[in-house]
């Protein structure tokens, strides 16, 4: 089995559903139900990898509930519970100039236009109006502070770097 490098998490399986096999996902998708293009789904369970294949899927509420291929019994399932859902990265699709997946800008250095060091970004947030920047102080950093920086790139984010791993942004260094 590939490395974690090479994976991506996309969702996790939180609980059982019925008593017939099936799981509740939480998708990290979007769309939520995109999580199901990918297969096979590469679980750890008991510090062990295991490939899935899910065979039915459905909306449920505001959720989405899935059948993992020959799980047929609510105690079977209940194993694969708060397991992370990992996909190979090579199954994305390709993305058009300019736009990024969240894993992609996660450890980039974020550098305001006047050439200061504000941090590297630790994670994304979706807040509804936009992707939110998470940057956490750096041994390099201007200060100690965590930042929260929208992302915009028609209008803050002025350049993106995978190759330098910075990302350079339009942003006071005292905010």
């Amino acid at each position: 089995m590939q490395s974690n490098q090479e994976q991506l998490v996309m969702g996790r399986i939180t609980s059982v559903y019925g008593i017939k096999g099936w799981v509740k996902v939480y998708s990290f998708a979007e769309p939520m139900e995109n999580i199901f293009a990918y297969t096979p789904w590469k679980l750890q369970l008991n510090g062990q990898w295991r490939e899935v294949v899910i065979d039915q899927w459905k909306h449920h509420g505001q959720g989405l509930i899935a059948h993992i291929e020959g799980c047929d019994d609510r105690d079977i399932a209940k194993h694969y519970c708060e397991a992370d859902i990992h996909v190979d990265l090579n199954q994305l699709p390709d993305l058009p100039e300019g736009e990024f997946y969240w894993h992609q800008l996660e450890g980039l250095t974020v550098v305001n236009t006047e050439g200061v060091c504000l941090g590297v970004v630790d994670h994304m947030l979706a807040t509804g109006a936009n992707d939110v920047l998470v940057v956490s102080p750096s041994s390099d950093s201007v200060d100690d502070q965590e930042r929260l920086i929208p992302y915009l790139p028609e209008n803050n984010v002025k350049e993106v770097s995978l190759e330098q791993r910075r990302l350079v942004i339009d942003w006071d260094s005292s905010f």
